[in-house]
């Protein structure tokens, strides 16, 4: 019986791995379309929970494809749902929209000169992380799908999410409020996958890891007190400096003598303190804030758990007084292991073997981790880097570029992930 079911779970898999859904030439035929649609989009960027235009732009082309469109989800958001000519599951394909508070140091004829407001300052505005590309991406996919229900096996949900950067302060916003409003409901979605461009990886190229992929990212914010006095006579008040220096170095400690680091890594920075008005005074207050990387939850929970007996404890023992607050922003980026299983075959057939690598965990953050607390997902990171290149441009910055010819292969791994899953 046991060589029977392994016999078959190869058969399976063999013939996935063989399937062809002849879509040459319609890859072909979409390429310039999408890099089009790219540019466009890079050209006009807009900020988290202001992409009006950008979802007018993908809502019309969904409708203009026949595919049933919902706008508004999450504020801005869009939602497709294409129904295939037979019954079976709902997949989910997930593209992200917005774009950050930067400007545009680039000299291409598509360059961003838009200017917002953010945080009360006026700034520019620029796709400096590659939303656009996953936009352009999406569109290319549920154009191909569209012309395709004969080889539709179910449903395909398109998801198109606005502020994944982070939504303004005082907002809801992301792929939490997308969750919370029923994004993965009606039709219930059975599995979700996502991709993210990568200016490091090169074009060809694409990365992946089983399990805790991106960490989860909390913030956290310190408020010390101790006792005001002359600068010249510390014996007279309590420090609140010198005891945030203790609880930093206290923090750290956490990492490197209490976290399993060979299981994964983790991070705590303080990333700003505040405190004191003039250089012969010592104040009676200090405030720090910071982040923590996590990449397994048992090590969160004991993290988590540590900073919260370690702050106020330290505080104590140097004469004050200390509270500590951890706010969630995003869960850990886990790809469903079966999932990820399953779909790799997939994955080498449409990259060719030897360009389909795993890599090292990312402690960046991808709200695309809420799609996954909720069903299996598998987020994955496609190349954008021209091969060869010594001098790649980082993601939030100014510099950033991306190679456009790493486009295709992404349309061509999102609709055949999605056809082998709903064909299995």
């Amino acid at each position: 019986m046991k060589h029977l079911l392994i016999a078959t779970m190869f058969l399976g898999c063999y013939s996935l791995t063989a399937q062809n859904y002849k879509l040459d030439k319609e890859y072909s035929a979409i390429e310039e379309q999408v890099i089009e649609w790219r540019r466009d989009f890079h050209q006009y960027p807009e900020l988290s929970n202001r992409e009006f235009k950008t979802a007018e732009k993908i809502a019309t082309h969904l409708r203009s494809l026949g595919i049933e469109v919902e706008t508004g989800v999450a504020k801005t958001g869009v939602v497709g749902v294409l129904k295939g000519n037979k019954p079976g599951k709902v997949i989910a394909l997930r593209a992200d929209i917005d774009a950050l508070p930067v400007t545009e140091r680039n000299d291409l004829p598509f360059k961003s000169t838009e200017v917002s407001e953010f945080l009360g300052q006026e700034v520019g505005v620029m796709h400096a992380c590659g939303h656009d590309t996953h936009t352009a991406i999406l569109m290319g996919v549920a154009e191909i799908l569209s012309k395709n229900k004969d080889k539709i096996k179910g449903s395909v949900k398109f998801i198109f999410q606005p502020a994944e950067e982070g939504p303004p302060p005082g907002e809801e916003g992301g792929a939490l409020l997308m969750v919370k409003e029923g994004v993965l409901k009606n039709p219930d979605v059975d599995a979700i996958f996502g991709l993210h461009i990568n200016s490091q990886t090169p074009v060809g190229v694409i990365r992946y890891k089983s399990g805790g992929t991106m960490a989860a990212a909390q913030s956290f914010e310190i408020k010390v007190k101790g006792k005001q006095s002359h600068g010249s006579q510390p014996w007279a008040g309590v420090d609140p400096i010198l005891i945030s220096a203790k609880i930093i170095d206290g923090l750290q400690t956490i990492i490197s003598r209490e976290a399993q680091l060979t299981n994964e890594a983790a991070v705590i920075t303080v990333g700003k303190i505040n405190s004191g008005v003039r250089f012969n005074i010592i104040p009676e207050t200090a405030e720090m804030i910071g982040t923590i990387r996590t990449l397994d939850y048992d090590m969160k929970d004991l993290i988590n758990r540590r900073m919260k007996e370690m702050v106020p404890t330290i505080a104590k023992a140097y004469g004050g007084e200390a509270t500590i607050e951890i706010k969630e922003a995003t869960e850990i980026t886990y790809n469903d292991p079966d999932l990820v299983t399953r779909m790799l075959p997939t994955l080498k057939r449409v990259a060719g073997e030897n360009n389909v690598q795993t890599q090292k965990a990312v402690t960046g953050a991808e709200d695309f981790s809420y799609y996954q607390k909720e069903v299996p997902g598998f987020f994955f990171f496609l190349g954008g880097m021209t091969p060869g290149t010594k001098d790649s441009f980082p993601h939030h910055t100014p510099d950033f570029r991306i190679d456009e010819d790493g486009l295709l292969l992404g349309v061509k791994a999102m609709t055949e992930l999605c056809l082998d899953f709903l064909n299995q």
